[in-house]
C-alpha cells in the first residue's frame, strides 16, 4: 500500500474507525507495530520489517509520527501520509528503543493511556520488555487486534485489488500447465510461474511458494527443489499473488499422467471437503462451522489423522512472513462471519507413509447469501 493507493476519503474511514476503537478501549495512543497496520493507516510499503519501527497514533487529529530505519526515512515520507518520520541507525549502530524514548518524551506521550500493538515476528522479546519497562503505568492494554479485526471486511477499493491479484494467480496455473513437463525440475516450473505473476504486476509474494511432486506431496509446506518431475507423480503447488501488498492465495493438484485410483480417492476427499466447506459459508455463520464441516468430509473418510494443518483463515495485505489474517475456522474461534470477509479455504491431507498429500486451495468472498470464488481457473485435478 502507498497513500496513492486511495482516495484520502478512505483512510479518512480508517483513521475514525480507528479512534472510534480507541475510545471504546479506553487508550488516547495506540503504538502500532504490525508492517500492515501501519500500512493500513498511513499507507507505505517500505521495507523495514525485519527491523522495530513503530506508529504513534493518536486519539486526536493530530500528525502521526512514524519511527523507522534511518535508510527508509525518504521513502516512508514520499509515499505515506506522515509527515514526521524519523530514523535510527544507519551510519552507526544505534539501539530504536533509546530513539523511541525519546520521542515519547519529546511529545509527552508517556502522560497518555497507552495501548501497544505485540505481534509475532515484529517486535523481538527484549524491544518489548524495554518498551514495557519504559512507559510502566501508562501502558493500559495489549493492543494487537484492535486494527486487525477492523481490516477483516474489506472496502470496494480493497476488494478491487484482491481480484486484481486473482487474474495474476489463474494467469500462473496456466503457466505451470505449460510448462510442468517430465524432466523439467521443480524450481524450473517455479520459475517460470514467478515470471507470469511479476510480469503481469504481483508484487513479491509475502510467502514462498510451496511446489512438491512425487513423495515431497507429503510435505505440507515443501519449496521447490531440483527433483526431476517424472511420469506417475502426485504434484500440489500453494503459491501467493499480491497487488499493492493486497494478497490472493491459490493451490492446484495435478498429476503427471493419469493417477492412480488412490491419488483419484485423496483428491476427491479433499475436493468434497473444499465443497462442504464453501456451502457452508455465508454472513452470520460461526466461524468455526466451516471447519466442522470440512472435517467432518475428511473423517467420514477415514482420513482425519492425515488431516495436518488448518482449514482455512483470513487474507490480508501481506508481508513477509505471512499473508493470513488472525481470524480462523478452528474450534474456539470467537469470530462470526460477515459480508465482505475474504477467506483461505484449504482443508488438506497429508499421508506420509503413502508419500502422497492434496491441498486445494481457494479464497472465498463472503456474502450476505453466501459466498463467491474468486479464482476461476479449473479446481479439478489436473492431468498434464
Amino acid at each position: 500500500m502507498s497513500r496513492h493507493d486511495f482516495a484520502p476519503s478512505e483512510f479518512d474511514r480508517r483513521h475514525a474507525r480507528v479512534r472510534a476503537a480507541m475510545k471504546r478501549e479506553g487508550i488516547d495512543l495506540l503504538i502500532v507495530i504490525h508492517p500492515v497496520n501501519i500500512n493500513y493507516l498511513i499507507g507505505t510499503r517500505h521495507k523495514a520489517y525485519q527491523e522495530f519501527q513503530c506508529l504513534f497514533f493518536t486519539l486526536e487529529k493530530a500528525p502521526p509520527v512514524m519511527l523507522t530505519r534511518l535508510s527508509e526515512v525518504w521513502e516512508v515520507t514520499n509515499e505515506s501520509l506522515s509527515k514526521d518520520v524519523r530514523g535510527w541507525g544507519g551510519r552507526e549502530p544505534q539501539d530504536p528503543i533509546d530513539v523511541f524514548k525519546r520521542i515519547v518524551r519529546e511529545k509527552g506521550y508517556g502522560k497518555r493511556r497507552i495501548g501497544l500493538e505485540v505481534p509475532r515476528y515484529y517486535i523481538s522479546v527484549e524491544e518489548y520488555l524495554a518498551i514495557k519497562d519504559f512507559l510502566g503505568p501508562a501502558l493500559k492494554k495489549n493492543a494487537t487486534l484492535l486494527i486487525e479485526e477492523l481490516k477483516f471486511v474489506k472496502s470496494p477499493a480493497e476488494l478491487a485489488y484482491i481480484r486484481k491479484a486473482v487474474t495474476m494467480a489463474d494467469a500462473a496455473v496456466g503457466t505451470f500447465v505449460k510448462t510442468a513437463k517430465p524432466g523439467r525440475t521443480e524450481l524450473q516450473i517455479a520459475g517460470e510461474m514467478h515470471r507470469t505473476l511479476m510480469s503481469l504486476g504481483s508484487d513479491t509474494p509475502a510467502s514462498p511458494m510451496n511446489f512438491v511432486s512425487g513423495p515431497r506431496t507429503a510435505y505440507a509446506h515443501g519449496m521447490p527443489t531440483e527433483r526431476t518431475l517424472k511420469r506417475g507423480d502426485y504434484i500440489q503447488v500453494e503459491y501467493g499473488a499480491a497487488y499493492k501488498r493486497y494478497c490472493t492465495t491459490l493451490g492446484r493438484q495435478a498429476v503427471m499422467g493419469k493417477p492412480t485410483p488412490r491419488m483419484r480417492e485423496i483428491y476427491q476427499v479433499v475436493r468434497d471437503a473444499c465443497d462442504a466447506c464453501i456451502e457452508t459459508i455465508r454472513a452470520g455463520v460461526p466461524a468455526v462451522e466451516p471447519h466442522k464441516a470440512a472435517k467432518a468430509v475428511i473423517a467420514k473418510a477415514g482420513m482425519d489423522r492425515y488431516r495436518l494443518h488448518t482449514t482455512g483463515y483470513g487474507i490480508a495485505p501481506g508481508f513477509p512472513p505471512l499473508w493470513g489474517e488472525t481470524i480462523q475456522m478452528f474450534p474456539g474461534s470467537p469470530y462470526t462471519l460477515e459480508a465482505g470477509m475474504v477467506l483461505s479455504i484449504e482443508p488438506p491431507v497429508f499421508i506420509a507413509e503413502e508419500g502422497l498429500g492434496c491441498r486445494i486451495i481457494d479464497n472465498v468472498l463472503v456474502t450476505e447469501r453466501g459466498c463467491d470464488i474468486l479464482s476461476k481457473s479449473t479446481r479439478d485435478l489436473i492431468e498434464l
